[in-house]
């Protein structure tokens, strides 16, 4: 099954144009399905029934998974069998009616414009790592930017005389302003961080970890963990807290809706909607301009 896995994921990235974050997911789905099949005497994809699947949902359902696990799991599961009764390896498509439960779509967690302001305060400026650290979260408040975008931006992505930076994703590109605290920032970091933490000088990544290798998307959450819990914010800090924090920044204080779902990359405006729905008491007292580190 492992040859099956890869086998799609490669139609994937070649057909489709996948990101790397989305083909990891996947291929860490699959293989909990393949182990489950083995497990209960299937070898083969191609030889699961409809029972076999509705058995595993099932499992994950009784071990407690989260909701929005399984509904990815589920996902995964039918784009492969999707992709197997494509390609004939299959007859009949034993995932054509699998159905995730039910997920309770949750409010954003967002912090406020204290805890941004808190948080942004905690790297060491004075030192390399520290300067680097506040160029990030500098620019990922700024921009809203998704942190696989972040970690994986390249040093002709920025436009400090313009004041812009161009972010691509799945072969697609768009272009966020940046304020003049995260350039400032960044600026920083270009003249008196990089050079000592970018151990190969025809690198072209913006950022780099403390060894000079590409960052991690783990890497650097982390790192956001830390410096939240030095801040004293007790709130479990998500991988999209800050994304959530920018684009709700915004609309509460009179951004146009139009105007952030583009900066956000969202294909789909009620993605973006969804910051408009949040309790207009909570928002009233942190929220003072369209952007407050302007």
């Amino acid at each position: 099954m492992e040859n099956a896995i890869q086998e799609f994921i490669d139609y994937l990235h070649r057909s489709k144009q996948t990101s790397q974050n989305t083909e990891i997911s996947y291929e860490r789905d699959l293989k909990k399905l393949a182990s489950y099949l083995e497990t209960h005497g299937v070898g083969a994809f191609k030889d699961a029934t409809r029972t076999n699947l509705d058995a595993y949902i099932l499992y994950m359902e009784k071990k407690n998974f989260a909701s929005s696990t399984i509904s990815r799991s589920v996902a995964s599961v039918r784009a492969l069998y999707q992709y197997l009764f494509r390609e004939h390896v299959i007859e009949d498509n034993p995932a054509e009616r699998l159905k995730p439960p039910r997920v309770e779509k949750k409010t954003p967690e967002i912090l406020s414009v204290e805890e941004v302001d808190m948080l942004l305060a905690q790297p060491d400026v004075e030192t390399p790592k520290g300067i680097r650290d506040r160029a990030m979260l500098e620019l990922l408040y700024a921009t809203g930017m998704r942190v696989s975008e972040l970690i994986h931006l390249q040093m002709d992505d920025v436009n400090l005389e313009m004041g812009y930076i161009t972010c691509q994703e799945n072969g697609k590109e768009r272009i966020i302003p940046i304020n003049k605290a995260s350039r400032n920032a960044l600026k920083r970091y270009l003249q008196e961080a990089r050079n000592d933490l970018v151990r190969d000088s025809g690198s072209s990544n913006l950022f780099t970890n403390c060894s000079g290798s590409a960052m991690s998307r783990q890497g650097f959450w982390k790192m956001v963990k830390r410096y939240a819990r030095e801040a004293g914010i007790t709130r479990d800090i998500a991988p999209h807290t800050l994304r959530h924090s920018f684009a709700a920044h915004l609309l509460q204080n009179g951004a146009d809706i139009k105007s952030v779902q583009e900066m956000l990359g969202h294909s789909d405006i009620s993605t973006t909607q969804i910051y408009l729905n949040l309790g207009t008491s909570k928002i009233r007292d942190v929220y003072m301009k369209t952007h407050p580190r302007e």
